[in-house]
């Protein structure tokens, strides 16, 4: 097995999987399709040596990363539409734009908020450690209200039975198994390296590097806040490649538990065809970057694959029904 740490995220009816030079998607487009497709990555990182430097690489990451999701976010729920002969096409500048707004909007919610918050407590709680810390447990919390609410979402759940299928799979890839649903299937839903973990991590760090700001007025509390966004992303991504790659000590483990806990919000137990298609997404990935050979047809025979070959971003959608 290759030392490669594969990964991928969860997408509308299918799941993605990257490895270092190559990425794969697999959706289910009808319950007797599963569309696969498989593109070429690069990094700034791989041109850019200065870019591979700690703290300045997470950034990058997270960057590349949202492009990225963009790409087979819009993949995918275009693929939906076309099964459902909907007529309608999601282009990734729709896609892009509806990204943005969240983000602005994440960045208001999870940031800013909890800076106003804390600042209408001053009188109550005065000093600028115990206003940073109250900001900080204000800014937890609404994050986890927030994963609640999402959670409960019918749709949002389909998505995260994705999200379990995508870990137990990379489990069984990483423990050596033959990649089959009755090898996948008992594995954990939860993983180390998840981007759940990753979002938990950026809340808890972020109270340490505000509170390198000092005694500061609301304004510059505000405008601090979003500059030292790339700063907080940096040292998180740091802190969850950390912990996942030394999962073999016991103290590691321990700061690794709370994240784990909230991927039991993020993560649904998948059933046997969202496995499947799951592992079509890994396969792909291992095709194309280890020569592995795969036809789905061992995995799922009574499924039809449909391999695409244009790029995620470039795909025309067929809207006569």
């Amino acid at each position: 097995m290759s030392h490669t740490s594969y990964g991928g995220q969860a997408v509308i009816e299918g799941v993605m999987m990257r490895g270092k030079k190559n990425m794969a998607v697999a959706v289910r487009r009808t319950p007797e399709e599963i569309v696969l497709k498989t593109e070429g990555v690069s990094s700034l990182m791989d041109r850019f040596r200065v870019l591979k430097l700690p703290l300045i690489r997470g950034f990058v990451a997270l960057v590349e990363s949202l492009v990225t999701g963009i790409k087979t976010l819009t993949f995918s729920a275009n693929q939906v539409v076309e099964g459902e002969c909907a007529g309608e096409k999601i282009s990734p500048l729709e896609m892009g734009l509806s990204v943005a707004f969240a983000l602005v909007a994440g960045t208001g919610l999870f940031f800013l908020l909890p800076v106003g918050m804390a600042h209408l407590l001053e009188a109550y709680v005065s000093g600028h450690f115990w206003q940073n810390l109250l900001e900080g447990l204000f800014r937890i919390l609404i994050f986890l209200l927030y994963v609640v609410a999402i959670s409960v979402m019918k749709d949002i759940q389909r998505v995260f039975q994705y999200h379990g299928a995508e870990h137990k799979t990379i489990h069984a890839y990483e423990a050596g198994k033959e990649l089959n649903v009755e090898n996948v299937r008992p594995f954990s839903t939860l993983h180390p390296r998840c981007g759940t973990s990753f979002l938990l991590f950026v809340m808890v760090i972020s109270i340490l590097v505000f509170s390198l700001t000092g005694e500061t007025n609301l304004q510059t509390r505000f405008l601090s806040r979003v500059l030292l966004l790339p700063v907080v992303a940096g040292v998180s991504y740091e802190f969850l490649k950390f912990t996942g790659k030394y999962q073999h000590l016991a103290l590691v483990r321990f700061f690794s538990i709370p994240g784990l806990w909230l991927q039991k919000l993020t993560t649904r137990e998948p059933d046997d065809s969202q496995i499947e298609v799951a592992i079509c997404a890994l396969q792909k990935v291992l095709e194309a970057e280890e020569g592995h050979k795969f036809t789905g047809q061992e995995l799922c025979p009574a499924v039809r694959f449909i391999m695409e070959e244009d790029s995620f971003s470039d795909r025309e959608v067929n809207q006569q029904c």
